[in-house]
């Protein structure tokens, strides 16, 4: 079995971007993907448009050309698509990396990386580097209250026309919950929105804070602060608001959109130490890990700080890591 010189896990913004760099360096690496190409980005809303200007979502060099100020999910998708295509970065797509551990051949360490399939394929493979682009998005942060498992349950925001005519408690406090709750006022849902806090988070985009300020005023959105959700029913939730009181709120659906945080299982399995707010320890000027060999890149820096990097920074993570991969590949053949 060939040796390669890298295995990047995550075939994200950040996780292309290092695909990207390690192409132009002639690198024999492979990318690892478990669900669909950028698929935190797939699995975002149908309408959702993105906060920033297209061209801070560019890598590799390639223009993201839109008519509009800020790109949709829908360009996004075809932008990235287009990046692959053109740097022909060879994706394995379906496949989950189950465990990464570490060898020698030859007298030089190695990673084994093991992967299941969606349809149940096992296979190892062997490479020099490995990097972890796993972002955040695929594990919410759960409540932990009885009836968070019941089907009308959801951390994640779809298309609001599937709430027409019903009643939707929104739980969260930043723009997330701030755009749901417009979006499905908008589309003829009755929405209360509960958050912990004694007002929405400062962190709400400038051109969405007057909105949502002024429909909960106006009573559009009916809303709830320093107040928790304390347990979820099949038809209604149970609300424990700032007076202490709980009051039953009537429910066809619930979105718990209480953020997000990365899976450290596989970085803690590998020997990476994790810092207080669970961010991985590495070396800023090259990404790599106190794990030799081991790097990171993307949301996944920021730990459970997820809102610390973006595509914006996180696509100028690759090149770092690739300039340190090539330099031990030299330091070996020297």
């Amino acid at each position: 079995m060939a040796v390669r010189d890298l295995i990047i896990v995550g075939a994200g913004p950040a996780g292309l971007a290092v695909g990207i760099a390690a192409s132009e360096a002639g690198l024999d690496y492979q990318v690892i993907e478990k669900g669909v190409l950028v698929n935190s980005i797939f699995n975002f809303p149908p309408g959702m448009t993105f906060f920033t200007t297209p061209d801070l979502l560019e890598i590799g060099g390639l223009p993201f050309v839109t008519p509009y100020e800020k790109p949709t999910r829908h360009e996004a998708l075809r932008y990235y698509r287009r990046v692959v295509d053109a740097y022909r970065i060879p994706i394995a797509f379906g496949e989950e990396v189950t465990a990464i551990t570490r060898d020698t051949i030859d007298g030089q360490p190695i990673f084994i990386v093991d992967t299941m399939s969606d349809r149940g394929v096992r296979q190892g493979r062997q490479t020099r580097a490995v990097v972890f682009a796993i972002g955040y998005y695929d594990h919410p942060n759960t409540l932990g209250i009885p009836g968070e498992d019941l089907p009308h349950v959801r951390h994640y925001y779809g298309d609001p026309h599937a709430h027409y005519q019903q009643n939707v408690l929104v739980v969260g406090g930043k723009n997330s919950a701030a755009i749901a709750s417009l979006e499905l006022y908008r589309a003829g849902a009755q929405v209360t929105l509960v958050h912990r806090g004694a007002t929405l988070s400062d962190r709400i985009k400038y051109w969405i804070r007057p909105d949502i300020d002024n429909r909960i005023k106006e009573g559009s959105v009916r809303a709830h602060f320093e107040a928790r959700v304390v347990e979820i029913r099949p038809t209604s939730a149970l609300v424990e608001v700032k007076s202490g009181e709980r009051i039953e709120v009537p429910t066809d659906a619930v979105l718990l959109l209480t953020g997000y945080h990365p899976d450290f299982t596989l970085l803690e399995s590998t020997g990476v130490q994790l810092g207080d707010r669970r961010e991985p320890i590495f070396d800023p000027e090259t990404m790599e890990t106190n794990v030799p060999g081991v790097f990171v890149a993307g949301g996944l820096v920021g730990g459970l700080d997820t809102g610390a990097i973006f595509i914006e920074n996180g696509r100028f993570h690759g090149e770092k890591i690739v300039r340190r991969v090539v330099q031990q590949r030299d330091a070996r053949v020297r």
